[in-house]
C-alpha cells in the first residue's frame, strides 16, 4: 500500500480531472484494475476524456462482471495495466483529482497500480466527493454516487462503467461544490496546522476536539 500521496481537500475548483475505476475486487494488492477514465474540466466545462479497458491478466469474478458488466472477453486486447497507468499519468499531469469514495478505494488501486508498474508515487491532491456529499447533504440516507446524482435529478444511465461515472461525477461535484461555497460562507472554516487541509469535529476520549480531515495520513490535531 502506498503511503506517500497527495492530500485529501474540500474544495470548488474549476480546473480539475474527475476519474473513476473498475475493479475485479475491493482488495488493492490482490484484485486488480479492469477499466480507467477520467475527465479533464477547464473553467467548470468537460475539455477531454480518457477511457480505456485494462486486461488484468487474470479471471474476472462473476461478481464484478455483475456489477460492472466487464468480462474476460472484452478485455481480451485491451492494454495492459502497465500501459493504461502510462496514458492515465499523461493525461492527469499534475491536475487535482476527483472523484467518489477515492479517499478509501481508487487511490489505492491506482497509486498501487503505479507503484508496481513504474516505481511512481502519485502526488496530486485529491477531493472526494463523498466526503462533499456527508457534508453537504447530511439529510441524505446513503451517499452513493448515484443516491448523489438522483439528488440533484442527474441520469444514472451506464452507472458502473468508468466513463459514465466519470461525467455523472463531474456533475454531482459542480453542484456540491456550489454548496460548499454557501456553507462556507457561513461557518468559519478550520484549517490543519500541519497540512492545511480542513479540520472536523470529532469526539474523543477527552471529550471534542478538531481533527485532521486528512487522518490518518495526517494526525494534526486542535482543542476546541
Amino acid at each position: 500500500m502506498i503511503i506517500n500521496r497527495g492530500k485529501r481537500l474540500n474544495q470548488y475548483l474549476g480546473n480539475y480531472v474527475v476519474f473513476d475505476l473498475e475493479t475485479t475486487g475491493i482488495r488493492p494488492g490482490f484484485d486488480k484494475i479492469i477499466e480507467i477514465s477520467a475527465v479533464r474540466v477547464r473553467n467548470h466545462n468537460v475539455e477531454d476524456q480518457y477511457s480505456t479497458l485494462v486486461n488484468p491478466q487474470m479471471h474476472i469474478p462473476g461478481a464484478a462482471t455483475a456489477v460492472n458488466g466487464i468480462t474476460d472477453e472484452m478485455v481480451n486486447g485491451a492494454p495492459s495495466t502497465e500501459e493504461a497507468i502510462r496514458g492515465f499519468l499523461n493525461f492527469i499531469g499534475d491536475d487535482i483529482l476527483v472523484g467518489h469514495n477515492i479517499h478509501t478505494f481508487d487511490m489505492n488501486f491506482i497509486c498501487d497500480a503505479a507503484m508496481k508498474a513504474f516505481g511512481a508515487e502519485i502526488a496530486n491532491d485529491y477531493i472526494d466527493t463523498l466526503y462533499l456529499s456527508r457534508k453537504c447533504l447530511p439529510q441524505l440516507s446513503h451517499h452513493r454516487l448515484a443516491d448523489v446524482s438522483e439528488y440533484f435529478h442527474i441520469s444514472t444511465a451506464g452507472a458502473h462503467r468508468a466513463l459514465n461515472d466519470c461525467i455523472m461525477n463531474q456533475e454531482c461535484y459542480e453542484r456540491l461544490g456550489k454548496l460548499l461555497q454557501e456553507s462556507k460562507k457561513s461557518q468559519l472554516e478550520i484549517l490543519c496546522p500541519q497540512c492545511g487541509a480542513e479540520m472536523v469535529r470529532r469526539r474523543g476520549k477527552y471529550g471534542e476536539f478538531y481533527g485532521c480531515s486528512n487522518y490518518p495520513a495526517c494526525r494534526g490535531t486542535r482543542k476546541v
